[in-house]
């Protein structure tokens, strides 16, 4: 017997979609908060912590199996007391969690999390992540497993306690590895990374280690920059520009790639980047649209403009509020089923195609071939357009207008199909990824609509959720709450000196700056660094300092690069002692891992090697001098054109006088040339540095 829908619990007031969707479980859920913490301690019991998000598809699994079911939630009910944690909105929480998972299990978490704690300390005794609802796939039964565990935690107390003080003890250490202010920072850790991903590369379909399949986007990056920084040198590693696109290549033609409607799936399931788990999340988007652009600016290959111009529409589409935020993710399931709303069958795709497009799409996207998903069709590019006009004796305008009639067609159908979940929450930290992503579209494709959806979003931000001097973190109908991470704050710094780079806004760059005071007064660690919330959040049993990358860079990598850049555009002193400070504090893990931290391993490089900044004073000419040096791939270079009527500028930046006819100044590190007075001088300059 499932939940008719009758029953109530605390949920009903959240914002969080995911803990809406389980509002009206049997299960007695509350909010993590006072009101459950104070609970489980008056009461004594242990605390059960559920965490996932609304997109996850074996969330909604052990939702229906388990959550759903009166009989297991009388279980539950009974022995513990039960807290449902979004992780998109709390990820302070499921840092923590999953970290004590990895140590209590010794393997890796993951979505849904199922945690045990004390009722006192909220110290974790047990883990796992999905568990069915009956014994299968060598796993108990939950309401065995959840019997087993409160049997556990009531007659092996001193047992218990001896584990918790062992697991407390070593999750506080982690944050404590011994900074070596001394150290001589070098760049072998760029060096070793470089090999370790060419180790790791699959050379038959791209990307990096076996299935499942992740983007990676540092790891893209990391290989994007080397080659770039390498061809300065005048050795171009052409193998590191190889791995990149060929990466991004794969991806864009798979089935990750949403081939009808634009933008990416979370990962693929197989080592063809074929089956994707079907959810789309805004913070892989983001770093992809940034990475499409970049790799179109240094090759001007045709697939990567369409997959930008495609993922743009998708992102404005279905993904931006009419306010101005962007939504956080788009189910993996629809009507109860895992990819149901993108797959087909050859028989609906023919009767909605004439002749001659089905004669392209179908070996196109591989609907002539075996069912690649439980029985139906998800497209997959199996044939290039230039073997489809040899066998058919059609020239490349021809197929591709065949394809993109057929592809129109086949979306407006699709478009009539029941749609999946759309978590429509605002998060910061999400929304600085897109927006720098659409900011480095807008440069490099010259597309203003993408600056206006960039700066849509960052308006909406910065007027409903900074408050007071601080941010907000999520934000949904109306109610902006929950204090924001580092990761909101270094996030949102690295996708405004984007927008800037697009066009100057004196305010925007006052907030940026207004936001790295937060980050430096709120979460500095003495030793160097940042943790990951500030020095007010509520106290939990570890402060983490995120140091290496997961599915989104470590905020102390963009911290370390933000503060770097904004030292030397404006000569800030502290802002480029926060950085080296920083870097120095992860020197001994980056040296250990460099594969695990190419996010640090970008601010070391501009640390080593400080980009050039180059600032542009101009007038009615000010387009003209960007069209000629801002739209190229190059990474080491950042490029500031300020029209000539702006004053009050900060910093260094205030010695940076308008000149009537136009002029520029560029400086690498604390090395600066004389003012130049024409485009061709700069375009000289350039290219001999």
């Amino acid at each position: 017997m499932k939940n008719t829908g009758n029953y109530t619990n605390h949920l009903g007031s959240e914002t969080s979609p995911y803990l809406l969707q389980h509002a009206d479980n049997p299960v007695d859920w509350y909010p993590w908060g006072p009101e459950a913490l104070d609970k489980a301690r008056r009461e004594n019991k242990p605390i059960l912590l559920s965490i996932g998000y609304s997109a996850c598809h074996w969330c909604h699994v052990m939702a229906h199996e388990s959550f759903e079911d009166p009989a297991t939630a009388e279980v539950m009910n009974a022995l513990f007391v039960n807290i449902k944690v979004d992780r998109e909105e709390r990820p302070d929480l499921d840092k923590i969690y999953q970290t004590a998972h990895a140590l209590l299990t010794q393997r890796s978490g993951g979505w849904p999390l199922t945690m045990f704690l004390t009722p006192d300390e909220q110290i974790p005794f047990f883990g796992g992540t999905y568990f069915p609802g009956q014994p299968r796939h060598g796993l108990p039964a939950f309401t065995d497993l959840c019997q087993r565990v409160a049997d556990f935690y009531r007659e092996r107390r001193d047992e218990l306690d001896q584990q918790n003080r062992s697991l407390v003890d070593f999750m506080a250490t982690m944050n404590q590895a011994p900074a070596d202010s001394g150290a001589e920072l070098n760049a072998m850790p760029l060096d070793v990374a470089r090999q370790q991903l060419e180790q790791q590369f699959d050379a038959t379909h791209g990307g990096f280690g076996g299935a499942p399949k992740f983007p990676h986007p540092t790891s893209i990056e990391r290989l994007l920059r080397h080659w770039a920084s390498t061809r300065a040198g005048g050795a171009a590693d052409q193998q590191a520009l190889h791995m990149a696109l060929f990466t991004l290549d794969r991806m864009a033609l798979g089935g990750m790639y949403d081939q009808l409607g634009g933008g990416f799936c979370r990962y693929s399931v197989d080592d063809r980047w074929m089956i994707p788990h079907f959810e789309k999340m805004l913070y892989d988007n983001g770093p992809l649209l940034s990475l499409y652009s970049e790799a179109w600016a240094a090759t001007r290959k045709p697939l990567y403009r369409r997959i930008v111009a495609q993922t743009v529409e998708w992102v404005t589409r279905e993904m931006q509020a009419p306010e101005g935020g962007y939504y956080s993710s788009l189910d993996a399931d629809s009507e109860g089923e895992e990819g149901k709303f993108y797959v087909w069958t050859p028989a609906q795709v023919q009767e909605l195609l004439s002749a001659e497009e089905y004669q392209v799409l179908a070996p196109r996207f591989g609907f002539d071939r075996e069912p690649n998903f439980e029985s139906h069709w998800h497209a997959h590019v199996f044939a290039s357009t230039d073997s489809l006009g040899e066998r058919l004796g059609l020239d490349a305008e021809q197929v591709q207008a065949r394809i993109e009639s057929g592809r129109r067609k086949l979306f407006q159908a699709r478009e009539q199909r029941v749609r999946p979940g759309r978590d429509d929450k605002v998060l910061v930290s999400w929304n600085a990824l897109m927006i720098k992503g659409m900011a480095q579209a807008a440069r490099h494709f010259d597309e203003p609509s993408y600056l206006d959806s960039a700066e849509h979003a960052l308006s909406f931000i910065r007027n409903t959720m900074w408050k007071n001097g601080r941010l907000f973190a999520t934000y949904k109908d109306g109610r902006a709450h929950l204090s924001a991470y580092l990761d909101d704050y270094v996030f949102l710094m690295d996708a405004i000196l984007e927008l800037l780079q697009v066009r100057w806004n004196t305010a925007d760059l006052e907030f940026a700056l207004q936001l790295g005071e937060v980050v430096l007064e709120h979460f500095s660690d003495p030793a160097g660094g940042f943790y990951f919330t500030a020095d007010d959040h509520e106290n939990l049993i570890q402060r983490p300092k995120p140091l290496s990358d997961d599915a989104l860079p470590a905020g102390n990598a963009i911290a370390a690069k933000v503060f770097g850049r904004l030292g030397h555009l404006l000569g800030e002193t502290r802002f480029l002692d926060a950085a080296e400070r920083t870097l120095k504090a992860a020197w001994n893990p980056v040296q250990q891992g460099p594969y695990g931290h190419t996010g640090l391993l970008l601010a070391l490089e501009e640390y080593l090697y400080p980009p050039e900044t180059l600032i542009v004073r101009a007038g009615d000419d000010l387009k003209a001098w960007q069209d000629s040096v801002a739209r190229d791939y190059a990474p080491a270079r950042l490029v500031f054109c300020i029209p000539n009527d702006i004053d009050d500028l900060p910093g260094l930046l205030a010695e940076r006088s308008a000149r009537r006819d136009g002029g520029a100044y560029l400086c690498q590190g604390t090395r600066c040339l004389p003012p130049m007075t024409s485009v061709e001088e700069v375009k000289q300059q350039l290219a001999a540095e």
